[in-house]
Parts: C-alpha cells; structure tokens; sequence
C-alpha cells in the first residue's frame, strides 16, 4: 500500500525524532555558487570536514555570463564564482567549473550525467531542485543551513510531507508540450494547491512523455507549492540514462534496473490527495501576471475582475498594472521585445529541436532580442552536431554559452525595464528577469514562434 515517494523516503530514514522531524540520508548533494557560501563557511568555523565528499557535486551556474566565459564583469557574481572553486578544493569536492565540458545548469547537467539516478534523494540550496524527481527520485531545494547539515553529516532533519498523485490521461495535442501541461496543472491548482504534498506524476499522458518533457514537468512542481515532483522510472527513464557518464555499467547496470523496475507505486496506494487531468483540455499556454499560475490557454483573454472579492480583485489588478495588460485583453498578437529559450525548466536538446521546428526557414522578427542558452555543454554540443546551429543562424539566431541567462537578473542578460520578454524559464515574478522587466511564461514552441512575428503568437497558425 505504499506510494512511490513512501518506498524511497523510508529506505533512506536514519532516525525518526520523536514529534519531530526525520533524519533522512541523503545520496547527491548538488551546491552552486550562490547558496553554498555560508554552508562551507558553518563547517569551517566549527572545524568539520564534509563527510561524504564523494557524493557531492558543485558547479557555478547563476552568475554565468552567457556571451562569454573569460570573465565575470560583476564583482559580485565573480565573488560568490571564485569562493565556491575555493570551497571545492578546501573540502575535496568535485567542482565542474565554469567554461568546462562538464558544466551547466545543475538541474540540467545532474540528470544529463546521470549523477541523478532512481531511488534516490537529492539535495540542492535551490528551489528547482525538484527538476531531478523525473528519474523517479525524491529531489527537494533545501536552505543554506540544511546544506551545511548535509555537508557535516550526509543527513538532514526533514519533515515528511503529504502525498498527492496528479494524473494526466489521453494525448496532448498538436504544439501542446510539458510546459503547458505545468503551466495549465499550475493554473488549475494555484501556486499553492501542492504545499505541505510530494506530487507524483501519472497517467497515460506521463507514460509517453519524452525524459526531457519529464523534467520540464518535474521543474515547475515547486511552483506550486511541492517539496518533491516524482515520476515512476520505467523503460523511457532506463533507455536515457543508460550509457551516460555516471551510470552503473555492465553487470550493475542490469542489476541497478531489477531493482528500479520496483520504484513504482503500488496499486493499491492510498494517496493524501489525487487529481486527474484530461490532456486533450490542454492548449499551448501562456501568462499574463507575476507568478506562474495566472495563465491562460493562448487563445484566450485575460481574466476580467468580474465575480471577484475586493482582495482578489486588488491582486489581480496590481498584477495587470505591472504587467501593463488590460483586463479581459486577447494577448495574442501582443508586441514582444525580447524572447529567451533556455533555463532549467526548457534548456534542453528537445526544446532546442523544438524551436528549430518552428524558425526553420523564416526570419528573426526585427522587433526582437533573442538569447537562445543551452542547459550545458553537452546540449551546446548536440546542437551542433545535429546542425540545429546552422537553422538557427539562417534564421537570424545566435547559440550563446551555457548559462542559467535570463532566468533571473544574476547574470548580464538583464531584460531592461518596462520590456516585455516571452520566456521558456520557470518564474515571472515582479522583476525576475531585471529590475522592472515584464514576463510572459510559455513553451519553446511559443517562444519560436512569437520571435519570428514579433508577438505573442499560437506556434499552431504557423
């Protein structure tokens, strides 16, 4: 009777705090520039040792400028960079650094490398971290104080969390992808229906989703309010990790796969909570407000302050006001300034593949400031071998430099105030891509195709 999130949460309990918390291992550690800091810095005043180096992977991603990689121009950003090498070579930790084969977003490098493997539990000071779920693991963004807990001690104190399974039934129709599938669970359930649950993914529609549509999907769970978003590993979670740099190989991987065919919930689980979708309800998606759950299916308006309470009305409103839309407005057709393909949530070879689809023999809309980032090197590389680079240059295109760019203001590819940027990353909060910047969350499909018109535009008219 126990869900797929019970099995690996209790095969990892140390000890169990009486009306307390858990003590739960923890097998991969991921730390990036911008949490791990003060960690390191707790483990150094108290003269301890991370105790499991070797399980522990660290790569600087946020401060990464994607235009070129000799040098970070922000004296902050090159700080917390050169701080977390020093870390790494202090403390025996392997540090992919930045300009390397290895490096890259660390939610897309991780499962890429397959240092995220089913069964586990991974740790990050990140909130995305729950992008590592789809392999079947329990994947959950911690604090800077639980990361130092997890240094010193490979452990950390966790509450556990309810359980929900979402499932998605039927089949997604023509331009609809993982993005809106979260994008439209998001609007559905708000940006806090999830919290206090780990969310499994299920149903026919999760079954014939591609790995990287998975991690999409398993990305966007904390936007909701998840700790973890899982998906049970199967033949489609095997055929990708398999051959990859860190997976068991020969005569372990057989074995590792017996054991993770079991990583399934069982049939008769009992969950906290379950909700079930139908995909063909789902169209291409996009947003209108400041965070990812005020969406709407691209052919549809703007909400309108009709049937509202006072507070609702005054939120949706300072929403509008800052986004600069009108209420029930058609954004469709809507003017955009610049477009940005890439992130944890859509930097992957699939997207890129996806974009291609769509700008394949047609221009760069003048109007339009593209960056196109690759999740990682590796994604950088099998862009190029697959000529994916060259469509993207006939059409106007330039590939930058893996980076996390324009996901949040941390980096130079800053979106200017008042600008409206169409984006494939996770987050539209107020000033997320730049001081005064405006946001619309879409798909690598929607994203194409606006910066090919210029404006907002359903990647199915094309």
């Amino acid at each position: 009777m126990n869900t797929l999130f019970d099995k690996i949460w209790d095969a990892h309990v140390v000890n169990k705090v009486e009306d307390g918390p858990t003590q739960l291992y923890i097998d991969r550690l991921y730390c990036h520039e911008v949490t791990s800091p003060q960690a390191f810095d707790t483990l150094r005043d108290k003269g301890i040792k991370a105790f499991r180096p070797d399980h522990i992977i660290a790569m600087p991603d946020h401060n990464t400028p994607s235009d070129q990689q000799e040098v970070i121009n922000d004296p902050v950003g090159r700080k917390q960079v050169e701080t977390l090498k020093a870390n790494c070579e202090e403390f025996g930790i392997k540090h992919f650094a930045m300009g390397t084969k290895d490096n890259g977003i660390i939610h897309v490098v991780g499962p890429e490398k397959a240092l995220s493997l089913p069964g586990m539990t991974i740790v990050c000071g990140d909130s995305h971290t729950s992008t590592h779920g789809a392999v079947g693991a329990i994947a959950m963004g911690i604090g800077t104080s639980e990361v130092a807990q997890v240094l010193a001690s490979q452990c950390i104190l966790q509450s556990k969390p309810k359980t929900m399974r979402i499932n998605i039934e039927g089949e997604l129709q023509q331009g609809v992808t993982a993005k809106d599938v979260a994008l439209y669970i998001m609007a559905r359930m708000t940006t806090a229906g999830a919290t206090g649950y780990a969310v499994e993914y299920a149903g026919s529609t999760i079954r014939n989703m591609s790995m990287e549509g998975r991690l999409t999907l398993s990305n966007l769970s904390i936007e909701m309010g998840s700790r973890a978003g899982l998906i049970a590993p199967d033949e489609t979670t095997f055929a990708y990790l398999k051959g990859r740099e860190y997976a068991p190989k020969g005569e372990a991987w057989d074995k590792a796969v017996e054991e993770w065919k079991k990583l399934k919930s069982d049939d008769d689980a009992v969950f906290d909570k379950e909700v079930t979708y139908r995909a063909e309800d789902i169209k291409p998606r996009i947003t209108y407000g400041t965070n990812p759950g005020a969406g709407i299916a691209i052919d549809e308006c703007v909400p309108t302050y009709d049937g509202l309470s006072e507070s609702e009305k005054a939120q949706l409103k300072s929403q509008l006001d800052y986004m600069q839309f009108q209420p029930g407005e058609k954004l469709e057709g809507h003017p955009v300034d610049y477009c940005f393909l890439g992130a944890c949530t859509n930097g992957r070879i699939e997207d890129f593949r996806a974009f291609a689809s769509v700008v394949k023999g047609r221009k760069k809309a003048e109007n339009v400031v593209a960056w196109l980032v690759p999740g990682s090197w590796l994604v950088r590389q099998q862009i190029i071998d697959e000529g994916i680079d060259k469509i993207l240059e006939e059409a106007g295109f330039e590939l930058r430099l893996p980076s996390c760019s324009s996901c949040l203001a941390m980096n130079p590819d800053k979106v200017p105030a008042g600008k409206l940027s169409i984006s494939t990353s996770n987050r539209n909060f107020v000033g997320r891509q730049g001081p005064g910047a405006r946001t619309v969350l879409a798909s690598p499909l929607v994203v194409a195709a606006s910066a090919v018109t210029g404006v907002i535009t359903d990647p199915r008219k094309l």
